[in-house]
């Protein structure tokens, strides 16, 4: 019998399994026969040097503290590159080498890795997670200089280097073929979906209000260009400008902003209607999601959020949960009529928005049907499994130069 073609996918910002988009490609495709590798970060509560999950081995190594300027980042990548190439010469000598590395971003360094194994065989897709550079100008508001050109440069030999391209929307699609020069063919979308094993739907649980008829969620690790404190401010003008004692918001998540953010909701004086709950179990959060009355995404516009698929979005539509969130394009491909979209990027907006749907019990009944119906019809990750297995076919060439079109999202 011919062996089972082997798989290493290197993700470096998130740990396995706790990465979910990862973790869904890899047991797919260990479903569909193939032997899949893992190296990522010791982080997010997954310490263990190596475990066998779901006949998925998973190599990790220690994760360097958060950088906070270019010195900090230089070394971050330099050191998860080293430690990434080290097991995969670790995972070789041990389970054989691989057919095929699928690198994450970002960040946008491993294609140079790619290179080094393609000697032996070995083909390279890019799995484009984020546009780095639009990332970039988001966390630092920059979009000039060495290390936003560096960014680009990067980002070109991500593509240059990559037989096949796999990404998570029509937006970054776009940026393959027109800013990194791959034809249409070698492009596919594999969009981002909610582990239905993960989640389940529960009895309403009052006590998480804190005795409010409102809980208002705001879920996922925060990052500077997350704008959480945006949601403080809101909440804060919720209470003050628009006179509300009904609403309690929990803030679901850890991420290196989260003190920050934590202290200016202390600074506010928001202790009895704002709660930060940390990084939780998937039991509360479902607890939790099943108990709100909206789901957040305070992410403000810009290149980089309009671009992106918010898993958030998602996860919150899973629930039957109205969207609240700023005007971005690829939120509105992911929500349509189950969000509300607020324009100006200001906190006074998002918080006057809040206000009206949460008076309005109707339309948010309406949302919420329209967020499940979207879900099972066109946005589970059921339905990316065909572009992810037709990606690796394309990529062993079992597929012709005129490959089959998904239809976009709409």
């Amino acid at each position: 019998m011919q062996r089972p073609r082997r798989v290493l996918i290197i993700v470096e910002n998130l740990a396995v399994p706790f990465d979910r988009r990862v973790w869904l490609e890899a047991t797919t495709l260990q479903r569909h026969g193939y032997d899949v590798s893992v190296i990522c970060p010791r982080m997010n509560g997954h310490t263990s040097r190596y475990e066998k999950l779901e006949n998925i081995h998973i190599y990790r190594y220690r994760a360097l503290p958060d950088a906070t300027n270019a010195v900090g980042f230089g070394l971050e990548f330099a050191w998860c590159f080293l430690a990434t190439a080290l097991l995969s010469l670790r995972i070789a000598f041990k389970h054989g080498i691989f057919d095929v590395i699928q690198a994450c971003n970002p960040p946008d360094t491993f294609w140079l890795l790619a290179r080094c194994w393609r000697p032996f065989g070995c083909r390279f897709i890019f799995d484009h997670h984020d546009l780095s550079p639009e990332m970039f100008e988001a966390k630092f508001d920059k979009t000039k200089g060495l290390l936003h050109r560096g960014l680009l440069w990067l980002e070109r030999r991500s593509f240059a280097a990559a037989d096949i391209v796999i990404t998570t929307n029509q937006s970054h699609k776009r940026i393959a073929i027109e800013r990194g020069g791959k034809r249409p063919e070698d492009v596919y979308v594999v969009r981002s979906g909610p582990d239905f094993s993960r989640f389940a739907i529960t009895l309403r649980d009052p006590s998480l209000a804190r005795g409010k008829p409102h809980l208002l969620v705001v879920l996922g690790e925060m990052c500077v260009q997350d704008n959480v404190e945006g949601m403080v401010r809101a909440l804060a003008l919720l209470r003050d400008e628009f006179g509300r004692r009904d609403v309690h918001c929990l803030f679901v998540g850890g991420g290196p902003n989260q003190p920050k953010v934590h202290a200016l909701a202390d600074g506010l004086g928001l202790g009895s209607i704002a709660t930060f709950t940390g990084r939780v179990s998937d039991v509360l959060l479902c607890r939790i999601l099943s108990s709100a009355t909206i789901g957040i995404d305070p992410t403000p516009q810009n290149t980089w959020s309009d671009k992106s698929t918010m898993n958030k979005v998602i996860e919150y539509m899973f629930f039957g949960l109205p969207v609240v969130a700023f005007d971005l394009a690829e939120t509105r491909v992911s929500a349509a009529d189950a969000g509300i979209y607020v324009s100006g990027n200001t906190d006074f907006e998002l918080a006057k928005t809040i206000s009206g749907l949460l008076d309005n019990p109707e339309r948010r009944a309406e949302m919420s049907e329209i967020g499940r119906a979207r879900l099972r019809d066109s946005l589970s990750f059921d339905h990316s499994v065909p572009p992810l297995l037709m990606a690796y076919d394309r990529c062993f060439k079992k597929i012709p130069d005129k490959a089959r079109v998904f239809p976009a999202v709409s």
